[in-house]
């Protein structure tokens, strides 16, 4: 079974639904497209093989592996665009937290640790 994102490319960010199989439902936070440029953009559409490890800035996470040009590509906690470097955010609702127009989601922190036991060690992420 793969882990499936589906996304809508806004000015200002990305956004997309996640889910695994009928168990996992949440919400992602990515970068704006910009022609999968590091640390600016969200990185392209196709299928990614993935695998949980421990990264010694972001903790837990699950590492985003072969997408082209790019490298330390991550699924990792976290609410706001400016906490991004390419990387994808989850979390139980999109809402502009901060105040700044730019949608954030919420509860990072819970969404991803209910994302991690539902997982395998490894698996094939599709993002469309």
């Amino acid at each position: 079974m793969n882990l499936k994102i589906k996304r809508l490319h806004l000015d200002d960010c990305t956004i997309g639904a996640i889910s695994y199989g009928i168990d996992f439902r949440a919400f992602t936070l990515e970068l704006p497209w910009q022609n999968n440029t590091s640390n600016r953009s969200c990185i392209p559409d196709g299928f990614y093989r993935c695998q949980k490890i421990v990264s010694p800035s972001l903790g837990e996470c699950i590492e985003i592996e072969n997408v082209v040009g790019r490298t330390y590509i991550r699924i990792h906690k976290g609410n706001y665009t400016y906490q991004i470097q390419g990387c994808i955010l989850v979390g139980d609702a999109i809402k502009d937290i901060n105040g700044d127009l730019t949608p954030d989601v919420t509860n990072s922190g819970a969404t991803f640790d209910n994302l991690m036991k539902i997982v395998p060690d490894n698996f094939v992420l599709e993002v469309s």
